[in-house]
């Protein structure tokens, strides 16, 4: 019966497995039949049906979410046509709409019907209480994605021996599914050998080489932030500029800083990704340093355009100068920002507007028509240019900068969540859209999980800034006289701890002794201690990992 079943299982393997396996089956019999049948008690036995029954509901429970999660058919049928890199942008995008929502129901709940129901908003609890919510979900999936990273393993034999022998689903129904895995699996194995040659030709450039392509890094990585450092310097002087007009030209100026930051993200990157061309990284590596230089831009865009906004309402932080009259009044310039939050807020609206302006002019106005001119014309331009690769960090770093918007936003405009879940679901399909029509599959591939583990990085990055910009406004800057329920207080944060000595002594004592060091102390050294078992587990399995690699290597080089 074991060999009838292990016969019938290799035929159900992949080719390329079947005289691997048949070679061994003899050995593997013999010691199946060798083996020795414990005695198991009843307890024994009900304790194994149990856990085999958790286990099958366990199994049952995940498949019925998987069958329900949004966009599933959809993204996997981008991994078999794409690859695993352009499907993680749009993993991520669904990940992003799922985020929002969940912020907007939040924000709902805690803000705008209590605002709409009384009035008035009460406390600022929700939106800070957005910070560590978002915190632990981004810590959560990057986590997530590491495991599927170490699980796959740094070199080429494990990614090999993990494709070949767990890479293919025996539960593919139909022929397209069953071609839409063979392609995905296929593309993997391209980023593998892909990677594998350009660290070959790294290790065979000898010491004059090896000098010149460090030396060509270095002058591309200083024209790089010569490009980055101009755009800075144009977003400081726009926003300056366009803050000083009055009038109808002051109205007509207020879209200066949006448009200046829009066209900066949009070809400030684009000649970057032309520099990369000519540094000759990897893949992988080329994704990541693209990734990183223009989440640099982005992020940091978007700072010098709130420190400019913030030097103006505070007078250059100096608001206690009784010399400077704009700000000596209300502890902020109420001469020319009456209020300014609401100014902040619509200022981060018009940057998602123009973002999600920009996105759909770009399908309409350059995607299509470039696809129907290489289409339809047969001219050696046309050809030469050909259609479309989809740039996955320029993608996604459009949509980091766009969430970091909303978060920065959040507090003054409280309905940017949802209008940013409305911006991202048109997103998706206009850039599956896109994709399948206008794009074609791209001629260097990468590895799926190291890029999608960064991509989770930029956003942590993006959630740093927009946290940094919430704790400075609630806990320094003058609330405006002129609107806001915060009106008749020193700063937003003086509303806390009124709120807090409004509880009952009960309550009171609880929340200082949480805050005590009574209670810190033991709490972090317990979690020091937990870090030190997590830390001392890992290494366990990394070592575990390693002699399975060995294993491995020898019973490869026994067979050759």
């Amino acid at each position: 019966m074991t060999g009838y079943y292990f016969t019938h299982m290799t035929l159900r393997l992949p080719p390329l497995l079947l005289p691997f396996c048949l070679s061994i089956s003899s050995p593997l019999l013999r010691q199946v039949q060798q083996m020795r049948v414990p005695v198991v008690t009843r307890w024994g036995s009900w304790r194994i049906h149990q856990h085999k029954a958790f286990l099958r509901f366990w199994e049952d429970a995940k498949d019925v979410l998987a069958k329900v999660v949004l966009w599933r058919k959809t993204t996997h049928k981008i991994g078999g046509h794409f690859g695993g890199g352009v499907q993680s942008y749009f993993l991520f995008l669904r990940f992003l709409v799922v985020l929002n929502f969940l912020s907007f129901l939040l924000m709902a709940g805690f803000v705008i019907i209590p605002s709409i129901v009384f009035h008035s908003i009460a406390n600022i609890s929700s939106s800070i209480d957005l910070l560590p919510t978002i915190f632990s979900y981004l810590v959560y999936r990057m986590g997530s994605v590491t495991q599927v990273m170490v699980a796959a393993g740094g070199a080429a034999a494990g990614g090999y021996s993990a494709l070949i022998f767990t890479g293919w689903d025996y539960g593919l129904q139909g022929e397209r599914a069953t071609t839409l895995k063979q392609k995905n699996l296929r593309y993997q194995l391209q980023v593998d050998l892909e990677e594998e040659r350009i660290n070959k030709m790294a290790a065979s450039l000898t010491l004059t080489q090896t000098v010149g392509l460090y030396s060509l890094r270095t002058f591309l990585q200083l024209v790089v932030l010569a490009m980055i450092g101009g755009a800075f310097l144009g977003i400081a002087a726009a926003t300056q500029f366009s803050q000083q007009q009055q009038g109808f030209v002051g109205l007509l100026l207020e879209y200066l800083p949006s448009i200046v930051i829009t066209t900066s993200n949009f070809v400030v990157p684009m000649l970057c990704d032309k520099v990369a061309l000519f540094e000759k990284y990897s893949p992988s590596t080329t994704i990541i340093l693209a990734l990183l230089r223009a989440v640099f831009l982005r992020l940091v865009s978007l700072g010098v355009l709130l420190y400019t906004l913030w030097n103006q309402i505070t007078c250059n932080g100096d608001v206690s100068d009784r010399s400077t009259t704009d700000c000596a009044t209300c502890s902020y310039n109420n001469l020319q920002y009456q209020c300014w939050e609401t100014r902040v807020g619509q200022e981060m609206y018009k940057l998602t507007l123009f973002d999600f302006l920009i996105t759909i002019a770009m399908l309409v106005f350059v995607e299509f028509p470039r696809r129907m001119v290489v289409d339809h014309c047969s001219c050696k331009l046309a050809q030469w240019v050909g259609r479309q690769e989809f740039l996955v960090p320029t993608n996604v770093l459009a949509l980091v900068y766009g969430q970091t918007v909303v978060w920065t936003g959040a507090l003054f405009c409280p309905l940017l969540p949802l209008i940013n879940t409305v911006k991202f679901i048109i997103i998706f399909y206009c850039k599956k859209i896109t994709l399948f029509q206008n794009c074609r599959p791209a001629l260097r591939t990468f590895r799926s999980t190291s890029s999608s583990f960064f991509f989770f990085l930029v956003l942590l990055f993006g959630w740093g800034l927009s946290s940094v910009v919430l704790v400075y406004s609630v806990a320094t800057i003058h609330p405006s006289y002129g609107c806001g329920p915060f009106r008749f207080s020193p700063t937003m944060w003086s509303v806390v701890p009124k709120s807090f000595h409004s509880l009952s002594n009960t309550t009171q004592e609880f929340l200082l002794y949480v805050g005590s060091q009574a209670f810190s102390i033991p709490l972090f050294i317990s979690s020091c201690v937990f870090l030190c078992y997590v830390a001392a587990l890992a290494s366990v399995y990394g070592k575990t990992v390693a002699l399975l690699k060995n294993q491995y290597k020898m019973v490869r080089d026994s067979l050759n």
